[in-house]
């Protein structure tokens, strides 16, 4: 008798137990594939801040851009006269503003990439873009959804993907 004739007996062969149809049936492939997504810019990751964020820290990044003490009071969820009386005493942020100013420090930091000046970020803001979210605007920076929305679509137009 040959090889093959043996192989084909059905005495040879070891049945196949539940256990083994079980770990079958869960190698099995899904039907649905989805498509990963792309990431057009690096996720805003939360860093706890190492040190107190004062005022003189806030007054490097503010002077760096052309927005208004009102705009900036705005973003940071703060008054105007707050921000004044940091200003006065070199007070210290809180945590939550401390944050809210490094991740405005990041948008603006990738707008100066994607457009060569920060003039020219401010005034493509203030035109209100479109993008397929709804449109953006200088209110879009008051939120941390906002502020995701405006480095997705600055990374859009980085890579070239205007949609």
């Amino acid at each position: 008798m040959s090889y093959l004739s043996m192989t084909n007996v059905g005495s040879m062969k070891k049945p196949v137990t539940a256990k083994k149809k079980a770990a079958l049936k869960q190698k099995e492939l899904p039907a649905v594939f989805e498509e990963p997504l792309t990431a057009y810019y690096k996720q805003l990751k939360v860093m706890p801040l190492t040190k107190e964020y004062s005022y003189a820290d806030f007054k490097k990044l503010a002077d760096k851009t052309p927005f208004t003490q009102q705009e900036w009071a705005a973003m940071l969820h703060l008054s105007e006269r707050t921000l004044q009386r940091y200003a006065k005493t070199n007070a210290v942020f809180a945590p939550i503003n401390a944050e809210r100013a490094q991740q405005i420090a990041k948008v603006l930091q990738e707008g100066k990439q994607t457009f060569g000046k920060l003039d020219n970020f401010y005034n493509w803001l203030k035109r209100e873009p479109f993008m397929l979210e709804g449109n953006l605007s200088l209110q879009s920076l008051t939120s941390y959804d906002g502020i995701n929305k405006i480095l997705t679509q600055l990374g859009r137009i980085q890579h070239g993907n205007f949609a």
